[in-house]
């Protein structure tokens, strides 16, 4: 099993930047790709972005493209969404994901068996 563990985030203005963090522990980080998922207040759960076990292959969903770069350090255990040119609909909790790897890039929260406990993330306009 591997635990997960989110910070970073907060409350900033539109246009503002916020790098976020996710910390894991238990078993081998490398072993898993990443997933980020968004969820804002009576809406579902969204896909943000994806990273692979090897931090070579990332995915974004189109809202975010451009604005948002994200990086997994295997040595520290950890991955960071960058999140530049936020925007009032950004505005939502956190979540980082984890699942085995695999072939094949997953935008599905039912495909990821771990999840951390979520950070709220709010854009001022």
């Amino acid at each position: 099993q591997v635990q997960l563990v989110e910070s970073g985030g907060g409350l900033v203005q539109a246009g503002g930047s916020l790098r976020l963090s996710c910390a894991a522990s238990g078993r081998t980080f490398s072993r898993y790709d990443m997933g980020w998922f968004r969820q804002a207040p009576g809406k579902e759960r969204e896909f943000v972005a994806y990273i692979d076990w090897s931090g070579r292959r990332t995915y974004y969903v189109d809202s975010v493209k451009g604005r948002f770069t994200i990086s997994r350090d295997n040595a520290k255990d950890t991955v960071h969404p960058q999140m530049n040119s936020l925007e009032p609909e950004d505005t939502a909790v956190y979540f980082c994901a984890a699942r085995g790897r695999g072939p094949i890039i997953s935008k599905t929260p039912g495909d990821y068996g771990y999840w951390g406990q979520g950070t709220q993330v709010t854009v001022s306009s």
